[in-house]
């Protein structure tokens, strides 16, 4: 018995040595998603890595969702964009529930294309209950088409964060208490998409979409997703940007910084656009 033990803890010892000596590998991103509909081709890197490349054509778009739903949680994914020309075309990053359209939740991320040689702009909004219009816009400081970036949706139940490369660009508090609707009982599921809106995406319109240059293709890959309770006051406490419900310092400045260099769109700005209370504005 005790020469059997023995065997039996030196084979465990073995094999654990064995696997910390193996190359781990990262999970398929198809084990986490739903290719949809369109045109959506798994690829593989030299390291064995998944991407998704999504296109878009006259005939048809494309998209992918994510197999489950969170009510709160932090999900980070890397994105390639269309590059040269993609005037009129939206490719997307957000989340949504399921249910009644009228009284849905949303977190968005859209990527709205542009004619060569001038920058993406993120478009960001929220719904709450159905309620939305609280658009902000982006000028990205970089170009998005050449090298994969990670973009980021922080939710709990105090406040909503999105993230660029780690760096803090918005914050949407929960202002419930000051009319404010806030997506705090439905889970969401994770999409992206492509597709046209060359009725508005690019100069309001003006640009339309060159069709010659079709297909329009970006591409997807380490799509992470972590869920958080709903009495946590940070989620994923250690990844930054997310350190609790109060910034620090650096996410203060980061914010600041954002706001004068990059925001080209500010619903706060717009009275016509104001939902909820000033409260709302003020905290945000």
């Amino acid at each position: 018995m005790g020469q059997a033990r023995a065997y039996l803890l030196a084979s465990l010892a073995a094999f654990y040595l064995v696997a910390l000596a193996t190359p781990q590998v990262a999970a398929d991103m198809t084990d986490e998603v739903n290719l949809l509909w369109g045109k959506c081709n798994v690829l593989r890197d030299g390291a064995g890595r998944q991407t998704v490349a999504m296109s878009l054509d006259r005939s048809t778009t494309s998209g992918f969702s994510s197999k489950i739903k969170y009510l709160f949680g932090r999900i980070d994914m890397e994105i390639k964009l269309v590059p040269g020309n993609s005037a009129g075309t939206v490719t997307t990053f957000y989340m949504m529930s399921e249910g009644p359209w009228q009284y849905h939740d949303e977190i968005d991320l859209e990527f709205l294309g542009n004619s060569t040689s001038n920058p993406y702009t993120l478009h960001t909004n929220v719904y709450a209950r159905g309620v939305g219009s609280r658009e902000k816009g982006y000028r990205l400081w970089f170009d998005p088409s050449q090298d994969f970036h990670t973009y980021s949706i922080i939710s709990t139940q105090q406040y909503i964060r999105i993230l660029v490369d780690n760096k803090l660009i918005r914050q949407i508090k929960n202002q419930m208490m000051y009319g404010a609707p806030y997506p705090n009982y439905q889970p969401m599921r994770v999409y992206s998409t492509i597709w046209n809106a060359d009725d508005w995406a690019t100069q309001g319109g003006r640009v339309k979409t060159d069709w010659s240059l079709a297909p329009f293709t970006a591409y997807f890959r380490n799509y992470k997703a972590s869920t958080c309770s709903p009495s946590s006051k940070a989620c994923g406490q250690s990844s930054p940007g997310s350190s609790g419900p109060e910034l620090d310092q650096t996410q203060q400045q980061q914010l600041k910084e954002v706001a004068a260099n990059s925001k080209v769109y500010d619903y706060c700005d717009d009275s016509k656009r104001r939902i909820g209370s000033p409260k709302d504005c003020e905290s945000q």
